[in-house]
């Protein structure tokens, strides 16, 4: 037991370190639990079979699901929209946003979509990002405990209580603390802990997809020559395929997306296609995007007896008409030591060799409107694709400098499709998995993220690097700890003294000691960590004094989740550190009040909820 402690002590003094990542001393205290004999190889490695482990996993692609979709990005774009100008009102929109959101989606996540939504907001209406960005971390960290799966340590006390032969928490059941917490949170911001909050200059003004699709007009005239056609009844066009007409040489038109109207369901054609080939067939009421010259223009709708499609405001035409969650637009730079220079390209082609779609260009910030240039140093282009292919040409390519983030923009893209309704329903349907247990939580989980795969609203590429591996791997590593813990009586020992000193008083005051025990070491230690090592103890602790565990479990899951007084108990308190500018000590002078209000609230309404 002695080396166990001493192992413990070492890890938990590592965490706080934070000169390792915690996966790495998660896997460090693994192994060395092993070599000391403490552990055997099936205990040593039972972490990575662990349901808990598997279904967070699985989550995170859920969650991945609605971020690339669009929902994330469209629910943060509407509570801009609703606060207007008024700054009580954006932060109580933003904290209460943030706490529904990390209910469905991951608090990482959930703070990843609202960070540049909300710095840009607080410009927008005249603050600074340092009065908003804290209470969109802390609102995720809270509104984690609106579920089952908001947060993993929920899980964790959950799937702890069902190993040990009790009823595990349902769906919604953490919301009954978790849904008065969250108002505690908004309450507190919106009248006491906004004063509190840091007034920060930072040079971290957001560019936004409207304002660079204005620069990207103004660039490269994309309006320029650009529109929109429909494919008439009585159209030759019907039934034939783009090759057939050599609309390039014969007309100098370039056809840049068609939408079809009426897709046809038995052929599995598609509603969009993006980038049409020489081999697409028309179809009646077909859309197509073209861009040309209007005399051409003119002459196809003559000689096809095609429809002029009206334009909405040129801006939201090409978000509209351009932008999605899988295919986006990015400015490319070429350098002198480019494969391109001197090559003759045409605007408006796509490139099947690049997986891309060229619609401008623009040399000494002049737009070229030559339909075909020969490629000079320097000079920039607008390029249209998959996010994903924008993302590897840089790769392919070392010497084209891509601008901006395409992984970045392509979060910010609210626009719905067809997979956004499939993400929400893959949702919704483990949401009644859960509910209504059908099956186990790690299955339902496991269903739903190869229903996101398999219906492509996350390719597989993304869908393993929207996994957080280090909180999973930490995971894993973190569970024989717990199994060391019981295995060598350090759990029991730790049971008995909060039995002996404070159970003895009353099971409120042993509620406490859990609370104040699991909330320490959430400071330092990510709350999955916390709440593996705190959950043996709380359990021994309750079945030691004869009561029912679940009020001691349920204040596990909160407590680990309050890591409100320092920058490095959690993911999300990290993330807006720099962005807000925040010093250390922020973090304690707004963060401990509103954990005494926690702490309180807790011991006031989790004996009233789940008695002893």
């Amino acid at each position: 037991m002695y080396i166990m402690l001493i192992i413990f002590g070492i890890t938990i003094g590592l965490f706080i370190w934070g000169k390792y990542p915690p996966d790495v001393v998660a896997l460090l205290s693994m192994l060395s639990l092993y070599l000391t004999g403490i552990l055997d190889i099936s205990e040593t490695f039972s972490g990575f079979s662990n349901s808990t482990v598997i279904m967070i996993a699985a989550l995170f692609i859920i969650g991945e699901g609605l971020s690339q979709t669009g929902w994330t990005a469209m629910a943060g774009n509407k509570f801009i929209e609703w606060a207007g100008k008024s700054v009580p009102k954006l932060l109580v929109i933003v904290t209460l946003g943030s706490g529904v959101l990390s209910g469905f989606v991951s608090n990482t996540g959930t703070v990843a979509t609202l960070l540049p939504v909300t710095i840009s907001a607080a410009w927008n209406i005249g603050t600074l990002p340092s009065k908003l960005l804290m209470p969109v971390a802390f609102g995720s960290n809270t509104g984690g405990l609106l579920t089952l799966t908001g947060t993993p340590p929920n899980i964790i006390a959950s799937n702890a209580l069902i190993e040990q032969g009790f009823d595990g928490f349902s769906f919604f059941e953490f919301g009954l603390i978790g849904l008065p917490l969250l108002i505690i949170s908004i309450v507190y911001f919106r009248y006491f802990g906004y004063k509190l909050l840091p007034e920060y200059k930072t040079r971290n003004r957001p560019v936004n997809i409207d304002s660079e699709l204005h620069k990207w007009i103004k660039a490269y005239r994309v309006d320029h020559n650009y529109y929109r056609l429909r494919v008439r009844s009585i159209s030759p066009l019907i039934g034939t395929k783009i090759e057939d007409w050599d609309f390039e040489n014969k007309y100098n038109i370039s056809i840049i997306r068609l939408k079809r109207r009426h897709p046809n369901m038995l052929k599995r054609t598609p509603a969009f296609i993006e980038f049409p080939k020489e081999e697409t067939e028309f179809m009646y009421h077909d859309i197509i995007t073209v861009k040309g010259e209007t005399e051409a223009i003119n002459k196809i709708m003559i000689d096809f007896r095609l429809g002029l499609w009206r334009l909405d405001p040129i801006e939201e035409e090409l978000k509209n008409n351009l932008i999605n969650q899988e295919v986006g637009m990015a400015e490319v730079i070429v350098t002198p030591k480019s494969l391109f220079v001197g090559r003759k390209i045409k605007i408006g082609n796509y490139f099947e060799r690049f997986d891309i779609q060229l619609l401008g260009a623009s040399r000494n910030n002049e737009p070229l409107q030559d339909k075909e240039i020969t490629v000079k140093a320097g000079d920039a282009f607008l390029i249209r694709g998959a996010w994903h292919n924008i993302g590897d040409l840089q790769e392919m390519y070392e010497n084209l400098v891509i601008c901006g983030s395409p992984e970045g923009m392509a979060r910010n893209v609210e626009n719905l499709t067809p997979k956004s309704f499939i993400a929400l329903g893959t949702l919704l349907l483990m949401i009644l998995l859960l509910v209504f247990k059908i099956v186990p939580g790690a299955i339902a989980a496991l269903i739903c993220a190869g229903i996101i795969l398999i219906t492509g609203c996350v390719p597989i590429s993304k869908a393993y690097k929207g996994i957080s591996w280090t909180s999973v791997v930490m995971i894993a590593g973190m569970i024989p700890m717990g199994i060391a813990l019981q295995k060598t009586g350090a759990a029991q020992i730790a049971a008995d003294n909060l039995v002996t000193y404070l159970g003895a008083i009353h099971p409120l005051a042993l509620l406490g000691g859990i609370f104040l025990l699991t909330t320490a070491f959430s400071q330092t230690i990510n709350n999955s960590a916390t709440a593996v090592l705190m959950v043996p103890i709380a359990i021994l602790a309750a079945t030691s004094l004869g009561i029912s565990p679940k009020p001691d479990m349920i204040t596990v899951a909160i407590s680990a989740s309050t890591a409100f007084l320092t920058p490095v108990g959690t993911t999300t308190n990290a993330m807006v550190l720099s962005a807000g500018g925040y010093k250390f000590l922020d973090y304690v002078k707004v963060g401990a009040p509103l954990l005494l209000l926690f702490f309180a609230m807790t011991l006031f309404l989790v004996p009233i909820i789940w008695p002893f």
